[in-house]
C-alpha cells in the first residue's frame, strides 16, 4: 500500500507513523509534503498513491487549495486539530477524518472504511471549491495593536500595504512605517477581510490597494510591484497564481 503524508508538523508525522505501526498497517511511504505549493507539484510529477493522509491547515494555506490547482486521483483521510474543519472535510466525500492527536481506534476505523470502499473513494472537487469559498468569509476587523517603543499603538487595517514574516517575526508595513505584530501570519490572515488582502505565498500578505503592477515570472508565477516594498520581493506562489488573478479582477 503506497501512501503520501501531507502534514507540516514533524511531531504529527511521527505520531501518525507510530499509530499506523500499532494498527499493523503495511505501507510504503512515498513522501512527506508540508505545503500546498509542494503538494501541487508532487501530484503533477508523480503517479497517484493508494491513500493520502492530508492535514487541513498547512504552512502556506488550507490543503483544500491543492484540489483547485491540480487533479488528485486518490482517496483522502483528512487530519486536523480543529473540529469545524473536520466536519466540513467529512462532508466533501473524503474517506474519513481524524482529529489530532490521532488515536489508534479512530485510525483503525478509518483504515477499515478505506479498505471496504475498495480504495475508490475520491474527493469531490466541486464541493471542495465551494467549501473553500465558505471558509473565506470576510472578517470585519478594522484595527490592530502593534508594538511601538516600549508600548503599543492601534493602527487601522486600511493603512496597511502588506504583511510579511521574517525570522519568525510578523511585520506590517504602511506608507511610512514598519510595525511588529504579535500574531503569526496565518493567525493574522484568518482575521482579515480577504476581499482586500491576499496571502500570496507562505510569508507574505498584500493589500489589493498596494498592488501597482503584475508581471510574468518563471515557472508560471507572477511578480508584483508593490507600493513601498522596503527591499521585499513579492512573488505569488504557483498554486495561488490563478486565484490571485481572479481576486485582483473582482
Amino acid at each position: 500500500m503506497k501512501i503520501l503524508i501531507i502534514e507540516d508538523e514533524i511531531r504529527a508525522v511521527s505520531q501518525l507513523q507510530l499509530v499506523l505501526k500499532t494498527c499493523r498497517f503495511n505501507y510504503e511511504l512515498l513522501d512527506i509534503i508540508d505545503t500546498v505549493e509542494d503538494a501541487v507539484i508532487w501530484f503533477e510529477e508523480n503517479e497517484s498513491p493508494d491513500l493520502v493522509f492530508m492535514d487541513i491547515q498547512l504552512a502556506d494555506g488550507l490543503s483544500f487549495e491543492i484540489f483547485q490547482n491540480t487533479t488528485v486521483d486518490a482517496p483522502i483521510i483528512f487530519t486536523t486539530a480543529f473540529d469545524q474543519y473536520a466536519i466540513q472535510a467529512f462532508k466533501v466525500n473524503s474517506v474519513d477524518y481524524l482529529l489530532k492527536p490521532i488515536q489508534k481506534d479512530d485510525l483503525s476505523k478509518a483504515l477499515d472504511k478505506f479498505l471496504k470502499s475498495n480504495n475508490s473513494s475520491k474527493v469531490n472537487a466541486s464541493v471542495l471549491k465551494q467549501l473553500l469559498s465558505d471558509l473565506q468569509i470576510p472578517s470585519q476587523r478594522e484595527g490592530m495593536l502593534v508594538k511601538s517603543g516600549k508600548g503599543f499603538v492601534q493602527i487601522k487595517i486600511s493603512d496597511l500595504l502588506y504583511y510579511y514574516s521574517e525570522d519568525s517575526i510578523t511585520f506590517g508595513v504602511t506608507q511610512s512605517k514598519r510595525f511588529i505584530i504579535e500574531e503569526t501570519l496565518d493567525e493574522l490572515y484568518s482575521t482579515l477581510d480577504q476581499t482586500k488582502f491576499f496571502k500570496i505565498n507562505r510569508g507574505q500578505i498584500v493589500a489589493k490597494s498596494s498592488v501597482e503592477k503584475i508581471s510574468p515570472y518563471f515557472n508560471h508565477r507572477v511578480k508584483l510591484t508593490i507600493d513601498n516594498p522596503r527591499d521585499q520581493e513579492f512573488i505569488v506562489s504557483r498554486p495561488k497564481t490563478s486565484d490571485f488573478k481572479n481576486w485582483m479582477n473582482k
